[in-house]
């Protein structure tokens, strides 16, 4: 019998509409990957050397016991639960069906190439909101399915299934997706958001319990043009280097640089949402990745929009940037025609 995410169609919305100017740092690259950073002890480390400073979650609060019961923890195969272990999050759309990101998934070997993590590589905490022996149930994983468009040095097309190996011997629920209308009517600032993980602040203090930050939809454009503006702020100091070196005048170079500045790629792309706030310090972090980004819809109930993919590191090089306006999530309703097909291909 074939097996399909459940979608939900578009329902009317009581959005409040904002507005506002927004700038940050621009996203620099990051160092290593999730799985190798809980595997290799660093972020345990980390954690040890950030005690003192008390840090939490950007912006978040813990989450009552038993809320967001779709929500899952990936954790490095063979090894006990704890936040050192904890590298990315994810949600059960099905009973052994797993939604996350694909750079949680699939990373640079020693080798220069990129491949996807092994099954065994991974085990999958259902049931829990506390990162702890014994808590909840550790699932082994049967298969990882990463959207073939994905490639390791971007985050466009950052989603991936990941199968279990059995249903959850613990109480859990799945979590629902919009289809491609309602998406687009989730898509719009203003409409808001929650963001659930163990993620970090700072790079710091790891926590064991599942926190929760409210946000909301940011216009795409608008989120471009901050990053965009940021980039080339970061960038200007080199270019009027080259142009003084070069000896080029101020007519050519000033003309030079808004052609360099218009053929910048965007950073949020169409298949993305950008959510945070416009005062800022509400957003996801290292450990958050691949959690969901919800929506509360009327009547009651949610209905997960996106995917956490990537966020402003901060200006240390190590962390987020504790002050983001905005994180850029997966918008799940743009590959649910995939989603659908990898889930009855593999029965």
């Amino acid at each position: 019998m074939r097996r399909a995410l459940i979608t939900v169609a578009a329902t009317a919305l009581a959005i409040a509409a904002t507005s506002g100017a927004m700038a940050d740092e621009p996203v620099k690259p990051a160092v290593g990957t999730p799985y190798d950073f809980a595997k290799s002890g660093a972020k345990a480390a980390r954690a040890k050397e950030a005690d003192a400073a008390g840090a939490k979650v950007i912006g978040g609060q813990v989450a009552d016991e038993g809320a967001w019961p779709w929500q899952v923890a990936l954790l490095v195969g063979g090894s006990t639960v704890s936040t050192d272990t904890q590298f990315c999050g994810g949600s059960l759309v099905l009973d052994r069906w797993v939604l996350t990101a694909a750079h949680c998934v699939h990373w640079q070997g020693e080798d220069g190439n990129y491949a996807d993590l092994a099954p065994t590589a991974i085990e999958v905490l259902v049931g829990t909101n506390h990162l702890a022996p014994g808590s909840g149930d550790l699932i082994p994983v049967e298969a990882i399915f990463r959207h073939p468009q994905y490639e390791g040095t971007q985050f466009d097309f950052d989603i991936a299934l990941i199968k279990l190996a059995r249903p959850p011997s613990v109480p859990y629920q799945t979590i629902e997706i919009p289809d491609a209308e309602y998406g687009d009517l989730l898509n719009k600032q203003g409409v808001p958001t929650i963001v659930t993980g163990w993620g970090l602040q700072e790079g710091a203090t790891a926590t064991a319990d599942l926190r929760q930050a409210e946000i909301q939809v940011l216009d795409r454009e608008l989120c471009n043009s901050a990053m965009k503006e940021a980039r080339a702020e970061d960038a200007s100091e080199s270019f009027g280097y080259a142009v003084q070196t070069l000896g080029v005048a101020d007519e050519d170079a000033y003309a030079a640089w808004d052609q360099l500045v218009s053929h910048a790629p965007d950073a949020v792309s169409e298949n993305m949402i950008c959510s945070g706030t416009f005062e800022g310090g509400k957003t996801s972090c290292n450990g958050d990745s691949g959690g969901p980004l919800v929506v509360p819809v009327d009547g009651g109930g949610y209905i997960q929009a996106g995917i956490v993919s990537w966020g402003l590191s901060s200006s240390t090089g190590q962390g987020c940037e504790e002050t983001a306006l905005f994180s850029a999530y997966t918008n799940i309703s743009k590959f649910v025609p995939w989603l659908n097909e990898t889930i009855d291909t593999n029965p």
